[in-house]
């Protein structure tokens, strides 16, 4: 823990660590995948939570493609964003069962080597969401440009501050666990407000005070959130009990921006207030309220479209998908959603992000 004088406070869940399986035993580099032809069309799903929306429209919809595919779906879930062990446990059933291909949502590095395990057994390994921390885990993944998302939201957010000085909360999924699209939210965030950062796989080595692009910033506090409302509704307590000044919140999602503005209005506090997701119930609703200043916007229909495709072909062709992001990763696609727009910062509106949220309420 360093002093508020020197760097931001961080609140690390040490419990999750302690708590995560960890897989000593290290596996050689995968081979290629091939199609196994006398193996049927088992596919398994494996998705971090089933209490995110985002994640259950990605089953869904992985549900219904795969069904118009002719593919076998099994589901699995982690019991919340983090859960390897259950993850791992999902992963060796699927192998065990014969399935060709397994679709992950990876809850962090912990998974990594069960997915080689499964690649070198034969299985066609999708990522989707989130890249496995191992690039040799999955063959391919779908998943939002979590870099862009972040500048995106960063940039509304140095414009929205309007040159006043911008105290700071960061209120991430985990602390440095290595989640790609953890510390890239982060990352970008804090790039999109022009503030240099450090290592871009690691968050919390930028300077804790110093000039963004409209003004000058103080990084008043860093927590976890879990990615849920309960995390966001504590970690936001914490921030406001150290630095009840916090004019400014990035939040890694809906769920924890859903948590942290209840905080914020109990504390009579109008903080500006940014996240990622774009689904419909909590967030774009939270964005029309003028709760959440602004959202960057993801596709997970689209992400789960494209991975069942991928993996229909693969199973009867053995065409494997070209990237088109780096070497192992296929752009699903973000935009920033907002009322209030600001100037050199492309965005759609409520009402258009509403055309293509998810998780709507009954």
């Amino acid at each position: 823990m360093f002093s508020s004088a020197s760097r931001p406070v961080r609140c690390r869940l040490t419990a999750l660590a302690a708590g995560c399986t960890l897989i000593a035993a290290l596996v050689s580099a995968c081979s290629k995948t091939e199609p196994n032809e006398d193996a049927g069309n088992g596919v398994a799903l494996i998705i971090k939570t089933e209490t995110n929306p985002f994640f259950v429209d990605i089953k869904q919809t992985a549900l219904r493609e795969a069904d118009a595919k002719g593919l076998t779906l099994t589901t699995a879930a982690g019991t919340e964003d983090g859960d390897v062990g259950t993850q791992v446990a999902a992963i060796d059933a699927a192998v065990a069962r014969g399935d060709r291909a397994i679709m992950i949502t990876p809850n962090g590095a912990g998974v990594d080597n069960a997915l080689r395990r499964a690649r070198q057994a034969g299985v066609f390994v999708v990522a989707l969401d989130t890249k496995p921390t191992d690039a040799g885990a999955a063959d391919i993944t779908f998943a939002t440009d979590n870099f862009e998302a972040g500048r995106l939201i960063g940039a509304w957010a140095a414009e929205k501050m309007a040159g006043q000085t911008a105290v700071i909360a960061l209120l991430d999924l985990f602390y440095n666990r290595r989640v790609e699209s953890d510390y890239q939210r982060n990352q970008g965030f804090l790039t999109g407000m022009g503030i240099p950062v450090g290592d871009y796989r690691r968050t919390g080595d930028e300077a804790p005070t110093g000039v963004y692009r409209g003004g000058r910033y103080r990084i008043a506090y860093q927590d976890v959130t879990l990615g849920a409302a309960a995390g966001g509704r504590a970690a936001m307590e914490r921030c406001l009990s150290h630095s009840p000044d916090i004019n400014l919140v990035y939040t890694i999602n809906e769920p924890a921006a859903s948590g942290a503005a209840e905080i914020l209005d109990a504390a009579d506090n109008p903080a500006v207030l940014v996240s990622v997701d774009g689904g419909c119930d909590p967030g774009l609703r939270l964005v029309s309220e003028g709760v959440i200043g602004a959202t960057a916007q993801q596709n997970p229909v689209r992400m789960a479209e494209q991975a069942v495709d991928a993996v229909a072909t693969f199973l009867s062709t053995g065409e494997e998908p070209v990237p088109d992001t780096g070497i192992d990763m296929i752009d699903t696609g973000v935009v920033l959603v907002t009322d209030d727009p600001q100037p050199g910062v492309p965005s759609i509106d409520v009402a258009e992000g509403m055309k293509r949220c998810w998780g709507k309420a009954a």
